[in-house]
């Protein structure tokens, strides 16, 4: 992301001075070995932040390793972040778990199902369970996050 940034920056410059900016493509290789080099830039820890203010928000794992990819981070870093939230969620199945707490996010943020007026519930139950889709969830967690109740707690999915 660095790099890109550097890029954009040093090629509106050149633009504006009428001057080549491929000459300049040295300094941001150096800039960007020179800020690692000083551990400025940590693509495990911003993913790891990142992450977390995805989940808050209510971001399914697919999407989040969607995001991410976006912003320039490998798979292996993805993946090791998943695997240590996991590991920080301290259950059996970590990744169901920090999904569930993802869907009930998003629908509250959305409002969404259990969040919703309880008159257009079921009225709107198709069109909710096609937003819980288009975010990444799978079928039969929208499906249980829809069906619970508003003051539900993520834990009594699991019961269920």
């Amino acid at each position: 992301m660095l790099r890109r940034v550097l890029a954009r920056r040093i090629e509106r410059r050149c633009r504006s001075r009428d001057e080549d900016a491929s000459a300049h493509a040295g300094l941001i290789e150096e800039t960007v070995a020179r800020a690692q080099k000083a551990g400025l830039v940590d693509d495990a820890r911003f993913a790891a932040a990142r992450l977390r203010g995805l989940r808050r928000r209510g971001t399914s794992t697919r999407q989040a390793q969607a995001r991410l990819a976006a912003k320039g981070i490998d798979r292996e870093t993805i993946a090791a972040t998943l695997a240590e939230e996991d590991e920080a969620a301290g259950t059996q199945e970590g990744e169901a778990d920090t999904e569930e707490r993802a869907a009930f996010a998003y629908a509250r943020r959305r409002r969404l199902g259990p969040y919703r007026r309880p008159e257009t519930r079921e009225a709107n139950r198709e069109r909710d369970l096609a937003a819980m889709a288009r975010a990444g969830f799978s079928y039969a967690l929208a499906k249980a996050v829809l069906a619970s109740e508003a003051g539900e707690d993520e834990t009594s999915i699991n019961q269920q």
